[in-house]
C-alpha cells in the first residue's frame, strides 16, 4: 500500500509538537479543546491547528486531528461547525471512533481522510471491511493483537484500500481500546468521552500475590520487533504520549527516528534502547506482540521506572550510590530538556506576514505587488484608473477594503501613492 514506514508521533501540546517535526517524525496526531479523547492533555486551539500544518508541512510532516470520542446528540451542530472548518485548512486526516460522524463526513465532507481510532477496537476481519465500506482510509489496529493476526489484518486491509497502524510506544490499557468502562463506573468518568481517571493506575487492597497495584500493565515497546512489522506489512507505527511533554516524544521519535533508518538501510537494528529508559516509563513490554500474554506484562508500580531502571543497571544498592545515579540521570533529563528547548526554539506557527504594495497611474490598471511567505506575486486591474469625482482610491481606503476582505489576518498593509 505504502513505499514508506510512517512514524506517527504524539502532540499534546505545541512544545512536543515541535519537538516530535524536529526528531524526525512523519506524521503527528493533535487534538483540540474539544471532542478528543485527552481532555487531560494541554490540547490546542484551532488558530494553532492552522499554524502547526503550516510548520509541519514544511518539513514533510503530516497532522491528524483526533475526533476520537463518542458524540452526544446536542454536540452534532458543534461537530458539523467545526468539519466546515476543517474542510478549508490542509489538515491530512481526522481520526474518529463515533460511526455517526463517519456517516457525517463521507456525506458532506468526503474531501477529508477518516482515520479509525484505536477506541473502535479493530481486531477482526468483519471490522476492516465494514470500516472500509463507511470511509475508513486508514485503522489503527488493537493494541492486543499479535504479529501473525496483524499480518493477517493487514493483508486484508490493503485488499480494501486501507492502510494500518500499530502502537509501538507507550502506555498500555489494561482493558480492551474503547471498551472499558471502570473509570465511568467508580467515579463517572467516561473514557469514550475523554476524561479516563486510570482506575487501571490506582492503589488497591493487597492482593494474595501481594500486589497493590494488580491492573498496571507495563508501556509498550516494539522498539526490537521492527522487522516483523515491516515484514506484517504495517504502514505506520504509532507512539502514545499525547499527554507526555516535549522531553519525552522528542527522546521517543528520536529513537525510533534511528531505529527505523538504521533497518532500512541496512537490515539490521539498534541494539541499543538505553535513551528509552531516561524518559518516563513503567518499564517496558511486547507481550501483547509476541502473544505471550503472562504476569510479566504487568508491574506493581505506576510510576516512573527511569530512576529504578537506572540503579539496576549501575548496581547501586547503598544510599550513596543510588544517591549518585540518581543526580545522574537527573542531570541527563536536564541536558535533553535543554538540548530539546534549543532546538525547538526557533519554529514558529506564527501566521505569516501578508505584505500589500499598491501602485497605478491616470489610464494604467491598479498594480498591487503581494509578498507572502518570501514569495512575491503581482495582479494588475482589468480595467484602468479613472480620474475620481468624488470617491478617490487612498491609502485609507484600500487598507479598510482588504482587511475586511481577510479579517484577522493581515498583519501588515502597505501602500504607495502615485504621484499623478
Amino acid at each position: 500500500m505504502s513505499n514508506k514506514i510512517e512514524l506517527l508521533a504524539p502532540g499534546g501540546d505545541i512544545d512536543a509538537i515541535k519537538a516530535a517535526i524536529i526528531a524526525g517524525a512523519n506524521a503527528i496526531y493533535c487534538g483540540l479543546d474539544m471532542f478528543n479523547a485527552r481532555n487531560r492533555a494541554t490540547n490546542i486551539s484551532f488558530d494553532a491547528l492552522q499554524g502547526i500544518i503550516r510548520l509541519a508541512h514544511k518539513f514533510d510532516c503530516e497532522v491528524f486531528l483526533t475526533l476520537n470520542i463518542v458524540i452526544l446528540e446536542h454536540e452534532i451542530k458543534g461537530v458539523v461547525k467545526l468539519l466546515n472548518k476543517l474542510v478549508n485548512t490542509r489538515i491530512d486526516g481526522i481520526i474518529v471512533q463515533d460511526l455517526g460522524v463517519f456517516n457525517l463526513v463521507k456525506k458532506y465532507f468526503p474531501s477529508l481522510l477518516i482515520h479509525a481510532s484505536t477506541q473502535l477496537t479493530s481486531h477482526n476481519e468483519g471490522q476492516i471491511l465494514f470500516l472500509a465500506k463507511i470511509g475508513a482510509s486508514r485503522v489503527n489496529l488493537s493494541r492486543e493483537l499479535n504479529l501473525g493476526e496483524i499480518k493477517s489484518l493487514t493483508r486484508l486491509a490493503h485488499d480494501v484500500d486501507v492502510l494500518t497502524e500499530v502502537f509501538v510506544h507507550g502506555a498500555l490499557c489494561v482493558a480492551f481500546s474503547g471498551q472499558c468502562y471502570s473509570s465511568s463506573v467508580s467515579v463517572g468518568n467516561s473514557g469514550n468521552r475523554g476524561r479516563c481517571s486510570q482506575a487501571c493506575r490506582d492503589e488497591y487492597e493487597l492482593t494474595a500475590a501481594g500486589n497493590r497495584y494488580p491492573l498496571n500493565l507495563k508501556d509498550n515497546s516494539a522498539y526490537f520487533d521492527l522487522p516483523e512489522l515491516v515484514d506484517a506489512g504495517v504502514d505506520s507505527l504509532k507512539i502514545e504520549g499525547r499527554i507526555k511533554g516535549a522531553q519525552y516524544v522528542y527522546t521517543v521519535v528520536d529513537s525510533w527516528r534511528k531505529q527505523i533508518d538504521k533497518f532500512v538501510s541496512t537490515g539490521q537494528l539498534i541494539t541499543d534502547n538505553s535513551a528509552l529508559y531516561k524518559v518516563f516509563n513503567r518499564n517496558f513490554t511486547n507481550s501483547f506482540l509476541q502473544g505471550k500474554l503472562t504476569k510479566n506484562m504487568f508491574i506493581d508500580d505506576p510510576r516512573d521506572h527511569s530512576f529504578k531502571h537506572a540503579n539496576e543497571q549501575d548496581n547501586a544498592i547503598s544510599i550513596v550510590q543510588i544517591q549518585e545515579v540518581q543526580t545522574k540521570l537527573a542531570q541527563q533529563k536536564n541536558v535533553i530538556s535543554a538540548d530539546v528547548a534549543e532546538k525547538i526554539k526557533y519554529l514558529s506557527i506564527e501566521k505569516p506576514l501578508l505584505s500589500l504594495c499598491f501602485s497605478g497611474g491616470l489610464n494604467q490598471p491598479l498594480k498591487i505587488t503581494i509578498v507572502f511567505s518570501g514569495q512575491s506575486y503581482q495582479v494588475f486591474s482589468t480595467s484602468l484608473l479613472q480620474k475620481a469625482s468624488d470617491a478617490p482610491v487612498n491609502a485609507s481606503v484600500l487598507e479598510k477594503r482588504f482587511k475586511s476582505f481577510v479579517p484577522g489576518y493581515f498583519s501588515k498593509c502597505s501602500t504607495k501613492r502615485c504621484n499623478n
